[in-house]
């Protein structure tokens, strides 16, 4: 049960409304218009560094913070995009541009990059976070904390 003086841990389970925009009003991805989301801080749920925002916080207000790249998802990284041959990718993948396409790692995990360009040979993958390298605004209503 939340108290009205329980802060934000790097432990705590939250309850809580989230909207990360870019500095111009475009909306990335928001929980204000469904369910509340629930998560354990520190379990990757959500980017560290804005869990780092979180640290200190109490439950019943609501926050705006305005975060450079270094602080949200970091700048881009052009190393991380990359061309692939499409001989190289699998025969059914759906390659489309301008889409999300994911991939299995050797782990058995999974990621996900951008389809940027494609053509008959090739196709260029960028696998940065689609907000990297962007000042976001980060909104936040803290609902409970455990």
């Amino acid at each position: 049960m939340s108290m009205s003086n329980t802060a934000v841990r790097s432990d705590s389970y939250l309850t809580l409304h989230y909207r990360i925009t870019t500095l111009d009003g475009e909306e990335f991805l928001s929980t204000f218009d469904m369910s509340p989301a629930t998560l354990q801080m520190g379990s990757g749920q959500l980017a560290e560094n804005l869990e780092n925002v979180l640290i200190g916080l109490p439950a019943q207000e609501h926050f705006v913070f305005e975060l450079e790249p270094a602080q949200a998802f970091g700048m881009h990284n052009e190393r991380l995009v990359e061309r692939i041959a499409r001989s190289g990718l699998p025969a059914d993948m759906e390659l489309k541009e301008n889409s999300v396409v994911e991939f299995t790692a050797p782990n058995g995990g999974t990621f996900a990059g951008f389809l940027r360009e494609l053509d008959a040979t090739s196709a260029l993958f960028d696998f940065n976070h689609p907000m990297a390298g962007k000042t976001i605004r980060f909104e936040v209503k803290i609902i409970g904390i455990m």
